[in-house]
């Protein structure tokens, strides 16, 4: 390394030098065969009903193999009114996530309006497409604006739809028939939220890459008011209920936490090196 680069500050965002010294590395040395990329694994999925929208994930981050965390949150906080469920590697959802939240906090303090939820997905949208998928991300970002509820899943190459239910993740098929077959429009809440916990459920008896836990998060307008003829929503913070697994031929047990309980550090976020 020359010293001209050892002196030079590093460039905010993602490197991808190790990528590049790879490809240099194949063809130095004949016969070497690159690294392979390691397999991830992780369910999830949302769903919009009358009022709002549903995240759902399981909880298992793993390092190829191995378990490498039972308790990984999977559902980041993004602002007030918007979540995202990340699957893929670990780092790049919890980095990505993060860059999305700084940016929409800066507008809120800025312009003094909550963001949209289209605003939030053309940023991600940018950002993931930029580096042509070489960030693993797979993303749905849901949540509740002035327009009404969204929920939209972005791909690690920048792809997005907008649908009424979505699952991603290595047991996306199991979650995706269970979502096929329950979905019904203009759903009550307490419906939507049985939905989404069967799904990721049923994602997590299918693949060995998804496990531990259930986490829910439920966005829905509280309080609706009228400005200058437009109508207003405001919602609040998250609802989290987990789904503990005992046994595929036993029942689960359910157990709700406050809001504020999931900030106090007993739920670990996503780690550098492990697979969602």
């Amino acid at each position: 390394m020359s010293l001209h680069s050892a002196l030079r500050p590093p460039t905010p965002g993602f490197c991808f030098d190790l990528t590049e010294r790879n490809a240099v590395l194949g063809q130095l040395v004949e016969g070497s065969k690159p690294p392979k990329p390691m397999k991830t694994g992780t369910t999830i999925a949302g769903v919009v009903f009358r009022d709002g929208v549903v995240l759902g994930a399981d909880t298992r981050a793993t390092s190829g193999e191995v378990v490498a965390d039972k308790m990984c949150a999977k559902i980041h906080h993004i602002s007030s009114n918007m979540y995202c469920c990340g699957a893929g590697t670990a780092a790049d959802t919890q980095k990505t996530t993060d860059l999305l939240a700084s940016n929409l906090a800066l507008f809120c303090l800025n312009s003094g309006r909550k963001p949209r939820l289209l605003m939030a997905v053309n940023i991600l949208q940018d950002m993931l497409y930029r580096y042509r998928g070489q960030i693993g991300a797979h993303l749905i970002l849901g949540g509740v604006d002035f327009s009404g509820s969204h929920l939209y899943t972005v791909g690690p190459y920048g792809s997005v739809n907008k649908l009424p239910y979505v699952s991603m993740g290595s047991g996306d098929m199991a979650a995706l028939g269970i979502l096929e077959d329950r979905f019904k429009p203009d759903m009550e809440v307490e419906e939507a939220k049985v939905l989404v916990r069967d799904s990721i459920q049923a994602g997590i008896m299918s693949d060995l890459g998804s496990g531990s836990n259930v986490d829910l998060c439920c966005h829905h307008p509280l309080t609706l008011w009228t400005t200058s003829g437009r109508t207003r929503i405001s919602v609040h913070s998250l609802q989290r209920q987990e789904v503990q697994v005992l046994s595929r031929h036993h029942s689960t047990s359910v157990r709700e936490s406050s809001p504020s309980a999931a900030g106090t550090g007993e739920r670990s976020s996503a780690a550098d090196g492990y697979s969602l």
